[in-house]
């Protein structure tokens, strides 16, 4: 009988460390949600960090054309030099979380909110097929033309068997990652464009970018996207810049 319960508390011990294993940081549920109770701390500190740099913000430098969204990106190291934050929020990536923080109308109003990394991962999969694809042909995998220089991906055309796609952030809807006359990949917001534009107030016009409704709603950047403006009470593909 003794060594009946020895053997049965060796499995069970083994069965948690392989469930610690199978569940590294970046898996476990405090790590999967964005935390509003952690985005308005890390608000905090941004304003506080201004106050205590004369305007400056916690953020580290990128080139002038990286994408706005992904552009002013929270650096924590920054927050932890002027000891306004000693632990860095559990739904950080650089704390085994799937979260970007970064901020939004850096000049008017800072607003701190998170960009899924995921999305992230779901482009870069298919960057790397991509690639592999241009550097035997002449032009992308072009797929039907959706808008002006817009296009889907033939994603037979890299191997892939269905078209991609990411979950949203908003709806958990599957967006489709589109392409533009370069190859570049982006997300395709119009479902949850369409979606914000009804729920959210608004006095928003055409030729204005639309995408702020999502940002500045909800605690989401939306990374990765074409900018988009509204017409005929409907989004569309805007020629503003990313």
């Amino acid at each position: 009988m003794k060594n009946t319960y020895i053997r049965l508390f060796s499995l069970l011990l083994m069965i948690s460390l392989l469930s610690g294993c199978l569940y590294p940081d970046s898996e476990r549920s405090e790590n999967q949600e964005p935390n509003e109770h952690q985005v308005e701390e890390v608000q905090t500190a941004v304003d506080q960090y201004q106050k205590q740099t004369n305007g400056l913000l916690p953020i580290r430098t990128k080139s002038s054309d990286t994408p706005i969204f992904q552009k002013y990106l929270v650096d924590f190291q920054l927050l932890k030099e002027q000891n306004i934050m000693t632990e860095i929020p559990g739904t950080a990536y650089q704390n085994g979380g799937i979260y970007q923080y970064t901020i939004i109308n850096p000049e008017d109003d800072p607003s701190v909110k998170v960009i899924d990394l995921r999305i992230s991962d779901a482009i870069r999969e298919v960057a790397v097929k991509l690639n592999i694809y241009r550097n035997e042909n002449l032009y992308p995998p072009f797929g039907e033309e959706i808008a002006d220089g817009v296009f889907l991906v033939d994603h037979e055309e890299l191997g892939l068997e269905s078209r991609p796609y990411v979950v949203s952030p908003y709806s958990q809807e599957n967006l489709p990652i589109v392409m533009d006359t370069e190859g570049n990949l982006y997300v395709d917001y119009r479902i949850d464009l369409t979606r914000a534009l009804e729920e959210y107030e608004h006095d928003l016009e055409e030729g204005q970018d639309i995408r702020y409704l999502l940002a500045e709603n909800t605690p989401f950047a939306p990374a990765y996207s074409l900018p988009y403006t509204i017409q005929d009470g409907e989004p569309v593909f805007s020629s503003m810049e990313n």
